[in-house]
């Protein structure tokens, strides 16, 4: 029977005051399931609960209910993945502990100077939250012992499988000769979780509700669709068209999430970088400042997330999916928590349209295609979100006596309409430079998806070198991607025989392929390219319009890829649409459609 107020469970006096000196009145799912069974019986579990699930307060109020306060060595020990997950915990557990007098919770991680964490475990704690790592180093020290502890919970056992933690948890486990109970929670039941189950727990209940965080119908999942090499210019346009983002970038990499951070930083944006090779101390500093929200976003790697518990994020965005499709529910639960809605966007490569389907499935909601918004709807989203700062600003009392005169005398012989126009500029500037002349950064096609018309269709291109070139699968690509400065994940069904060689591209990028590759030379051999059912394209001339010569001129003359004075065009880059190539703006190039 499942327990609805926290007043209902048979926890020890203290415990029921803080929780309701914190404010908590119904527990989440999983604590309605195991908080009853782990206070009247506490027995082996498994708790199957997704992140931000109220997992914490599951296996941690129990555990203060059982710890005696009376006795000083350790009782418990709770395993955490990562340094913010395990500092987070102990906070967590310090609060509902706060009444209970002489207790003691200690927290052990990696990035700080053991010493000072060698004399808070000799000060006898009952409760020990440690990661993996330091957690042996302060074994293999002697500074602490585990001979008498009766409860471990591992947190996030899924995660610190996939870190590598593997041997470090069975040997954590093999010295815990007197543990009586194990508790695991985990978003997953993996086939290395369940093997650490049937080696070190006996008689286990499964207790799951993983499934309430995937279906949360306050996310609204959103993905755009852009060449590979567009991603970045993506991001920050979705960041312009989001002035008021508070949120979580989600990197595959430590790398990625440095590079991308250092990038946008240098653009002006409130962003800070929070991955594994940070020290302690600067992680910390990126989450108060994250959390006192003079940071807008951070870029995060997903292990480096998990420490993050802040409940008004607005948007997640991913900048590439994970490979693991659960891992997704895990980022986009970041966002509408407490009962609050939220925006979960993700940039996608056309090739990556199937992974956003089987993600569909997962999680069960309809993800919705949204466009990248072209540079006036940024200046106009930004134009609005200043008038409404405008109009909703409440300045303070002293301000205006001490500047309402002087600003009456400075202004008096300026129009209302003119002042206004001028306040506006003066925020707006910066972003209408940026964007006057913006590419279309959409894709412009979903792959198979689309079928209609040449540009929507893939087309096989020969090209005359081959394997006799000293060329193979990768070498062609390389000098593919690098002669045309193409994204390497637009070519598919690659096949390099003795002297010729074929390749598949988007039907839109064709012509602009063949353009390029047919002037290089490869080794003094001139390049030869055309479909491979031989209907080369022409050369000059073709796609010309009434206003000028040369490939996809615009009315008002030039040329492909014109430049201002009409001579010799600027490299073209392909950005994924063919009306997206083009040089330097004025009488040439076709820069891209307007919307």
């Amino acid at each position: 029977m499942l327990m609805n107020s926290f007043s209902s469970f048979p926890m020890r006096e203290e415990l029921t005051r803080a929780i309701s000196d914190l404010g908590f009145d119904t527990p989440t799912p999983i604590q309605q399931k195991v908080i009853p069974q782990l206070l009247s019986e506490p027995i082996d579990i498994i708790g199957l609960a997704q992140t931000g699930t109220g997992k914490t307060a599951a296996y941690g109020l129990p555990l203060l209910h059982h710890v005696d306060v009376a006795v000083k060595h350790v009782q418990c020990l709770v395993l955490s993945p990562t340094r913010e997950l395990c500092m987070q915990i102990q906070e967590e557990m310090s609060k509902y502990g706060v009444h209970m007098r002489g207790l003691r919770i200690t927290a052990v991680y990696g990035g700080v100077p053991i010493s000072g964490q060698i004399r808070e475990v000799r000060s006898n704690p009952q409760v020990i939250v440690a990661t993996p790592g330091r957690l042996i180093d302060l074994l293999e020290r002697k500074a602490i012992s585990l001979d008498k502890l009766q409860y471990v919970v591992l947190d996030e056992a899924d995660e610190m499988l996939n870190m590598g933690f593997r041997e470090d948890i069975d040997l954590i486990l093999k010295n815990t000769p007197e543990r009586e109970h194990t508790w695991l929670f985990s978003a997953t039941m993996s086939n290395e979780v369940r093997g650490i189950a049937k080696r070190f727990m006996k008689d286990w209940k499964e207790f799951s509700v993983a499934t309430a965080n995937t279906t949360n119908e306050n996310i609204d999942h959103q993905y755009y669709v852009t060449q590979h090499h567009n991603r970045f210019e993506t991001l920050r346009r979705l960041l312009d068209f989001t002035p008021g983002i508070y949120g979580i970038i989600f990197t595959r990499t430590k790398q990625d999430a440095q590079e991308v951070s250092e990038k946008l930083m240098k653009m002006g944006y409130p962003t800070s970088p929070l991955h594994g090779d940070m020290d302690q101390k600067m992680r910390t500093k990126v989450m108060e400042r994250f959390k006192s929200k003079n940071l807008q976003c951070l870029v995060a790697t997903d292990v480096a997330a998990r420490g993050i518990d802040v409940n008004d994020i607005t948007h997640v965005i991913n900048y590439e999916l994970p490979d693991d499709p659960e891992v997704y529910t895990h980022r986009s639960g970041r966002t509408a928590r407490a009962g609050k809605s939220g925006i979960c966007m993700s940039i996608v490569s056309p090739k990556q349209i199937s992974n956003i389907r089987q993600i569909e499935r997962l999680v069960k909601q309809k993800f919705h295609k949204s466009d990248i918004p072209d540079g006036a709807e940024v200046v106009r989203k930004r134009l609005f979100f200043y008038m409404e700062q405008i109009a909703t600003a409440a300045p303070q009392a002293e301000f205006a006596k001490l500047y309402t005169d002087m600003m009456h005398e400075q202004f008096a012989e300026m129009d209302k309409d003119d002042l206004i126009r001028k306040l506006i500029w003066l925020q707006l500037k910066d972003t209408i430079d940026i964007y006057s002349d913006s590419n279309d950064l959409n894709a412009g096609y979903e792959g198979k998806d689309r079928v209609a018309g040449r540009g929507n269709r893939s087309v096989r291109l020969f090209i005359n070198l081959g394997e006799k070139d000293g060329l193979d699968n990768k070498k062609l690509l390389q000098f593919i991607t690098e002669s045309t400065d193409i994204d390497g994940n637009t070519i598919e069904r690659m096949t390099v025989r003795d002297m010729s060689s074929f390749f598949n591209v988007p039907g839109e990028a064709a012509e602009f392929i063949i353009e390029q590759l047919s002037s290089k030379k490869f080794k003094g051999r001139k390049v030869r390219l055309e479909e491979a059912d031989n209907k080369p394209f022409g050369g000059g001339g073709r796609g010309e319009s009434r206003g000028g010569g040369g490939y996809g001129g615009s009315r008002e003359g030039g040329g492909y890829g014109g430049s201002r004075d009409g001579g010799r065009p600027e490299r073209p880059r392909y950005s994924g649409d063919v009306k997206a190539y083009g040089g330097a703006s004025g009488g040439g190039g076709y820069k891209g459609k307007k919307r």
